[in-house]
Formats: C-alpha cells, sequence, structure tokens
C-alpha cells in the first residue's frame, strides 16, 4: 500500500551538506560512473531476475549475491540462517553501521518463467522492476564507490534480504534486526522514479479464519448451522466497522472458500482477512474489533438454528507488519529529500509497506527509496523496467547514503 503524503521543506544545513558533499572529487567521479554504468547496471539487473526467487526460495539469487559482494571487495560476506545476504563495506568509525538493502523474493511462484524479453531497449520480466532494480542499484552503488575510492566514515551493510513480499511478512529484515544491535541508519532500494520517498510505514496484521460445523444435505439437515452462513455474517459485519480517514486505517476481506457443492450445508468455509493502519495504536483497535466480531458471527449462526456450539471459528495470523512514523524534519528525511532535489525532482513522501517498517517502528532512521528508471505492471507477467535515465535513482540512493554515513573528507553521519 502507498499513499502520496504533504510537501517536505529542506533546511538550509541540509543544502549545505550536499552542496560540500557533492563537490568532493570522489563523489563527483562516483556519480558520473552511475551515470556511465547504467547499461550494465541494466544488464546486470536482468541477469539477477532470471534466477528465480519465489517467496520461502530465494537461495539460488542469494547464492549468486553473496558471489557478486564478494567479487566487488566487501568482507565478512555471509547468508544467515534466515537467507539475507549480508557484505560490509569498511569504514573508519565500525559502529553504528548504515544499511543499505534490497529485498531478493518475488511474489511470483515456483515454475514462473522469468526469463527477459528486450523490446525498443524494454525489459520485460516477472520481477525485473520489483525487486530485480533494487539489488541492480546496490551492486552499481557498490561498483562505484570501489571505483573511485570513496572511504565511508562510518561503516557501510549491503544486504539482500528474503520475505519483503506478501506472507513473507518481513521476515529477513525481522530477523536483521533482531539479531545486530550495531545499525545507525537504513535505507531500503525499491523500483519507481526518484521522487518517491517512503518515511511513514504502513502496519499490517493478517489472518486466516475457518468456520467448521457439521454440515448436511442441503434438504434433510435444514437446520443444520452453515460454516458459509457464519462467514457471511461475519464478513457483513466487518463490512460495516468504521474506521478512522487520520490515522490511515484499512480493511479487506480479501479471499474466500469453502463447501462441497450447492445442494449441501457447508461443514467448512475460510477468509482471509487483511487490516492495515500508519498507527499500531489504531490497528490494534480494528484487529480487536474485528475478530470479536467474527466470534459474534459464529455464535449468531448456532443460535439462528439453536445449536450451541455446533460452529466453532479458528483464527491463525500469519502477517504482522509494525507501523511507524519520521516527520518531515527528521535528517534521513530530510537527507534523501535533499538528494533528489540536487538531481531535478521534486520529492513527495510517500506511506506505504516495506522493509523499512521495521526499522522505523524501532525508532532507527529508516527511509524507502526509489530505483529509478521506468517500471510499470509490478506483481504481474508483464512486468517491465525501462532503463532510461535509471542512473538517476541510484544517483538519488548514493548521495543520502553518503550523507548518511559520512565520508574521510567530509563531516561526520548526518544521523549520527
Amino acid at each position: 500500500m502507498s499513499q502520496s503524503n504533504n510537501e517536505i521543506v529542506i533546511s538550509d544545513k541540509i543544502k549545505q551538506l550536499i552542496v560540500k558533499l557533492t563537490a568532493l572529487t570522489e563523489v563527483k567521479e562516483a556519480l558520473s560512473f552511475l551515470e556511465a554504468d547504467n547499461e550494465n547496471t541494466a544488464a546486470e539487473q536482468t541477469t539477477l531476475t532470471e534466477i528465480p526467487a519465489p517467496p520461502f526460495k530465494e537461495d539460488k539469487r542469494a547464492s549468486w549475491i553473496a558471489e557478486r559482494f564478494r567479487d566487488l571487495g566487501l568482507t565478512e560476506v555471509g547468508i544467515d540462517p534466515e537467507g539475507n545476504v549480508t557484505g560490509l563495506l569498511e569504514g573508519i568509525e565500525s559502529n553504528p553501521k548504515i544499511v543499505i538493502a534490497a529485498h531478493l523474493d518475488t511474489v511470483f511462484p515456483e515454475g514462473t518463467d522469468t526469463r527477459a524479453k528486450i523490446k525498443n531497449g524494454i525489459i520485460y520480466a516477472p520481477g525485473i522492476s520489483d525487486d530485480g532494480r533494487g539489488l541492480g542499484v546496490l551492486l552499481s552503488i557498490l561498483r562505484s564507490i570501489r571505483s573511485t575510492g570513496i572511504k565511508p566514515l562510518h561503516s557501510i551493510l549491503f544486504v539482500a534480504d528474503v520475505g519483503e513480499e506478501g506472507l513473507g511478512d518481513l521476515r529477513g529484515v525481522k530477523a536483521l534486526f533482531n539479531e545486530r544491535s550495531d545499525i545507525g541508519g537504513f535505507i531500503s532500494v525499491e523500483p519507481g522514479e526518484p521522487a518517491a520517498l517512503t518515511c511513514t510505514a504502513v502496519g499490517s496484521h493478517r489472518y486466516h479464519i475457518r468456520f467448521r460445523g457439521p454440515g448436511g444435505h442441503s434438504f434433510f439437515a435444514f437446520g443444520t448451522p452453515s460454516a458459509v452462513h457464519a462467514l457471511g455474517r461475519a464478513i457483513s459485519y466487518i463490512s460495516d466497522i468504521n474506521v478512522p480517514n487520520d490515522p490511515a486505517t484499512t480493511f479487506t476481506v480479501g479471499t474466500v472458500d469453502g463447501g462441497t457443492s450447492i445442494n449441501s450445508i457447508a461443514e467448512d468455509a475460510c477468509m482471509s482477512l487483511d487490516m492495515r493502519s500508519v498507527s499500531m495504536d489504531a490497528l490494534i483497535t480494528l484487529e480487536k474489533q474485528a475478530l470479536s466480531l467474527v466470534q459474534k458471527a459464529a455464535e449468531e449462526e448456532n443460535k439462528r438454528w439453536n445449536t450451541e456450539g455446533a460452529i466453532t471459528v479458528s483464527l491463525e495470523k500469519v502477517g504482522e507488519r509494525p507501523a511507524g512514523s519520521q516527520t518531515p524534519d527528521q535528517p534521513i528525511v530530510q537527507a534523501a529529500a535533499a538528494a533528489v532535489s540536487f538531481l531535478g525532482f521534486s520529492p513527495r513522501l510517500r506511506t506505504s509497506s516495506t522493509d523499512s517498517n521495521v526499522p522505523i517502528s524501532l525508532g532507527i532512521p529508516a527511509i524507502t527509496m526509489s530505483g529509478g528508471g521506468i517500471s510499470g505492471k509490478e506483481h504481474t507477467l508483464e512486468e517491465f523496467f525501462n532503463p532510461e535515465k535509471g542512473f538517476l535513482g541510484a544517483q538519488a540512493v548514493l548521495i543520502t547514503l553518503l550523507l548518511l554515513s559520512g565520508t574521510s573528507r567530509h563531516t561526520d553521519s548526518l544521523i549520527l
């Protein structure tokens, strides 16, 4: 989920810092490198996209990325127990570290044909943008830093993480922050044009809800409570919930399933419930209300037929993404906005559910930036990426990264 937010006013201090940073010879060279590397970045993006990374099976792509991290000179390269690939670019100061991340997984199931087709310079392949672009930008930025000799003040941890999509439930980034206490700032890279900056995290709670009953023949067992009817009651009750516009809060029953035939009283029925908010308090309030109504639906179906306890309901939480927010005057938000402004874009602040949810919820400065180029049809088999001027996204990410980490010839880290 994403939503546009208000405009941002960049402080004079940040404007001065970015002028100083971008005047450094090695930074100028790195920005020029990214522009010259644009075609190569797209080619590598295509190569890695063709390595399947279906949900919970990202290991082949992870191994490929780990080898690239080693080739490009990162130290302490490894794959953690959750499946995240990490590699360290050592700075003058070891801690705290700045993370730059993109996710390995796609939404596409195992067996999806991910081979790329190129027409009129546009690359078509499932996952080529989301998050092939993010991974491609990580590698291009790493090449630019290594080729120009930039020395970060604070060490930078490059991360290719698992489980960002769907029921992956941000498991990769959750594991990263459960295992480490040395991260002081976090940038994740997703597809899109550079102006879009995500600094507010949309949290979500997701449930699989199942009603069960005795079932029976639609005529001879009439009067037996129905699991489908109970599910219908639940959907009706949930659909009437009033949620606040501020903080933005939403819900939907995304899928339903159940019953045996048209002439059977259903003994089994399931639905999936998605609830979201930018506020954890509002999300928890919604969750309590919705789950209470689910129980009420089972009770009402039993009461309708005077069969106490015949219909039962079970709840399985299948997703829990934390919410959180950062104000536009926060240094990390200012840094990213200044970077895209420097490159000629008008920054737009957005709310969304990304890998940044986890650090934002923990009070760690974090932002999700867009990798540049022109992309579309994400999460479909017609997904595409046009690399034209894609380097601008990579440049914006690099500038922001260096503002956060600091450099040996610059001031200290902006956020530490």
